[in-house]
């Protein structure tokens, strides 16, 4: 089910919040905790049935180790005594329980690709499978993994099948992210019907629903429009095409994942529960590293704690530290998808993030002027944009085609039929009412304008959470959100999957 869906409108999310709501009023917050579960696993379950059943018994097994490591007696040492009727220890079930996670992905992300590589690489013959990719698999399988180590290292105070089951399945992070903790969801879940409803919170949640959902509806989805058609045409792209290409799939990328984030947050806060900032303007960013303490917050968050710090980190040296880095951003573009072309992603970015942090080490940095701040920021940009490219495209090839037409493509007029894909029936209508439709750049002026919108939406204006955090709510602010949220929902009909879907 998608959030920016007529079910989810209409019928879905009005009965989550009158269920919800109801039990909570009524004293019994179980079963408002039981309810969001249900719901959650109706919005899982909608898009495939199977699906349903993976996640399932996925939360049943991880929460039998759970159950095991929360005992006490299985961890190893100074954390507690063994139990001496079971023969592994607490470290061996850890592992056991990880490793069974990690295969689970293996084999519905990873199996194909492998089997595809062994192809490649020594003339096999071996037939893939064609395995359909649980949608946020990748996504519930670190958040239960986390939970599971942080249980064995007792981070974790035992919890109830029902808490751990929303904690697993809750529907507004459940597809894409954020990847949350224990430690910011499970006290919330508890503190169910202990406080009273504040309905300015609820007012900031539809409201950072409503920015998300336009950002989702009238901008990534309107840059999609121009990507898929290059991808879809690259032999007939200029020079000038193919450099819109690659801007187009920065910008759609930003506010698809950004517009799902603000939706996903601000489905929480009608809940009453606060969800974690997983996004925060990352085209403001003025160098790598600063880029990713802003982009899919929790993914890095996850690597650091539990692959880059049980690696050293950066206590056996700055040659381990950049190996580790290095590693990190490798796992980081293999976990976003089964292809080469991922793995150079993760690598360009691992690349510059070592060059940046040496460069931090070793140099006396000094106050930057606002030049140099905005030139950084722009070269910034257009470093993630150019390897976006190996993100978006189907393998390698095709990405070097694209950049190859960039920097040596034919000099030529930009494409009608690429600047027809970025003209809304709405706002062409205004070009009509200007009596500008009969000039022969007419379809360029609405290109560069939501082209130009974009690039400051993401690069300079306040993002949602900014907006709503100072937004007055009254009469007119809500006649503009109801506004806003009946032209999003009068585009439902023509609006894609979430990228990050996919991953």
């Amino acid at each position: 089910m998608l959030f920016n869906s007529y079910i989810f409108v209409f019928i879905f999310f009005p009965i989550c919040l009158v269920g919800y709501y109801g039990f909570l009023k009524s004293g019994k917050p179980e079963a408002a905790r039981v309810f969001l579960t249900a719901m959650s696993l109706w919005f899982y379950g909608y898009f495939n049935l199977s699906y349903l059943l993976i996640m399932i018994c996925s939360i049943a097994g991880n929460y039998l180790f759970h159950r095991l490591l929360s005992r006490g007696k299985l961890r190893d040492g100074a954390r507690g005594e063994r139990e001496k009727s079971l023969p592994l220890s607490g470290g061996a079930v850890m592992v056991l329980a990880v490793a069974l996670n990690l295969g689970v992905l293996f084999y519905f992300k990873y199996f194909d690709f492998f089997l595809d590589t062994m192809n490649a690489a020594f003339g096999t013959d071996f037939v893939l499978r064609g395995i359909l990719l649980p949608l946020g698999i990748s996504f519930f399988t670190f958040q239960q993994i986390s939970f599971i180590v942080d249980t064995y290292r007792g981070e974790v105070a035992d919890c109830s099948l029902s808490e751990y089951a929303l904690f697993v399945s809750f529907f507004p992070q459940l597809i894409a992210g954020p990847i949350v903790n224990h430690g910011e969801m499970l006290p919330q879940f508890r503190a169910f019907g202990k406080k009273r409803t504040d309905w300015e919170r609820i007012a900031a949640g539809l409201a950072l629903f409503v920015l998300g959902l336009f950002k989702k509806v009238f901008l990534a989805d309107t840059f999609g429009a121009g990507v898929d058609y290059g991808y879809e045409n690259l032999a007939l792209l200029g020079r000038a095409d193919a450099g819109l290409v690659i801007l187009f799939y920065a910008l759609q990328l930003y506010f698809d994942f950004s517009g799902y984030c603000d939706m996903a947050v601000g489905i929480g806060r009608m809940l009453g529960i606060e969800i974690p900032v997983n996004f925060n303007s990352p085209y403001k960013a003025t160098n790598i590293v600063d880029f990713w303490k802003r982009w899919h917050i929790t993914l890095n968050r996850f690597f650091t704690k539990y692959v880059y710090i049980p690696l050293g980190g950066n206590r056996k040296g700055a040659g381990r530290m950049y190996l580790n880095l290095l590693l990190v951003f490798f796992l980081s573009g293999l976990w976003h998808g089964a292809g080469f072309h991922f793995i150079v992603w993760g690598m360009l970015h691992g690349v510059l993030y070592v060059a940046t942090r040496f460069w931090q080490r070793h140099m006396r940095l000094g106050n930057d002027s606002k030049i140099m701040t905005v030139m950084s920021q722009i070269a910034t940009f257009l470093y993630v944009s150019v390897a976006w490219v190996y993100f978006r495209a189907e393998n390698i090839a095709q990405a070097n085609t694209l950049l190859r037409t960039a920097c040596r493509g034919e000099v030529k007029k930009i494409s009608m039929d690429l600047a027809e894909c970025l003209q809304p029936d709405e706002f062409w209508y205004v070009i009509k009412v200007l009596h500008l439709d009969n000039l022969s750049f007419s379809r360029y002026i609405l290109m560069f304008l939501i082209l130009a919108a974009g690039l400051y939406f993401s690069m300079v204006g306040k993002n949602a959470q900014e907006r709503v955090a100072r937004l007055k709510y009254g009469p007119a602010s809500a006649v503009a959100l109801v506004v806003l949220a009946v032209w999003c929902i009068l585009g439902f009909s023509g609006v894609s999957t979430f990228l990050y879907f996919n991953f």
